[in-house]
């Protein structure tokens, strides 16, 4: 594929026998996700600095075998994305090595599909957001994100094209939670560079009684609700610890 004007090509890594990673879980997921961006962004800002026109890069990192095929794609997307976007990087053709015969189609698949995602579908950045501030009598309504950025996040997502903020919050709380909103209002709104380590965004966070059961679904990999008086302790996704602490100080 071509993107930006440098040629994007796959290659399954010699010698290595076809083999599925495991896959990572939980907490070991959430803490190795940062380290394998750190890696990929090194590595790429590296290639650019010695103004190579020609990069091969390995689809994987090795200290992290496991960590899960579809999740690397995204990351090592985004990365590239990020200094082609930059538009001085030099790089005319980047060649990613995969382990695996099963994992290249779906590794290419996964990196192919996420940048027509962001560059045809979602149009230019900032992409604009929602994010939901769920109220149950117990607590809040948090999900656990089963895509990069891993970890317990508000729910949310991106508002469609010709759909207002407003709509784009019911929709979501619908998909991700099986929840209807109540008395929704705005909070606020988030736009602050780097809230979102994929890509620039601004969210408007909106505050609703959640009515109906409680249920995960679409981009959510699990749910729960954490109690008002814990909120403050948890560890969140993105700002999402910012949004919470806000809404702990102004609204409980």
């Amino acid at each position: 594929m071509n993107l930006r004007g440098t040629e994007i090509t796959f290659a399954l890594k010699d010698g290595t026998p076809d083999k599925k990673a495991v896959g990572m879980e939980g907490p070991e997921l959430v803490k190795a996700q940062g380290p394998v961006r750190d890696r990929v962004r090194d590595i790429l800002r590296r290639a650019a600095e010695r103004e190579e026109k020609l990069f091969e890069m390995s689809g994987l990192d090795n200290r992290y075998p496991d960590f899960p095929i579809g999740g690397v794609a995204r990351i090592v997307a985004q990365e590239i994305r990020r200094i082609l976007k930059a538009g001085d990087s030099g790089l005319e053709h980047i060649v990613i090595n995969v382990d695996g015969g099963q994992n290249l189609e779906e590794y290419q698949d996964t990196f192919e599909g996420y940048i027509k995602h962001l560059e045809i579908d979602l149009g230019r950045e900032p992409y604009h957001t929602v994010d939901l501030i769920i109220e149950r009598p117990e607590g809040l309504v948090v999900i656990e994100r089963s895509n990069p950025p891993y970890g317990w996040a508000l729910p949310g997502g991106f508002i469609d094209p010709g759909e207002d903020a407003q709509t784009a919050a019911r929709r979501e709380a619908k998909e991700e939670t099986n929840l209807d909103l109540g008395g929704l209002r705005e909070f606020g709104v988030y736009d602050q560079p780097g809230r979102d380590p994929r890509f620039e965004t601004s969210t408007t966070v909106f505050i609703g009684t959640g009515m109906g059961e409680p249920r995960s679904g679409d981009d959510a990999q699990a749910l729960k609700i954490i109690g008002y008086h814990d909120l403050l302790g948890a560890d969140f996704a993105f700002d999402h610890g910012r949004i919470v602490g806000d809404y702990i100080a102004t609204e409980r």
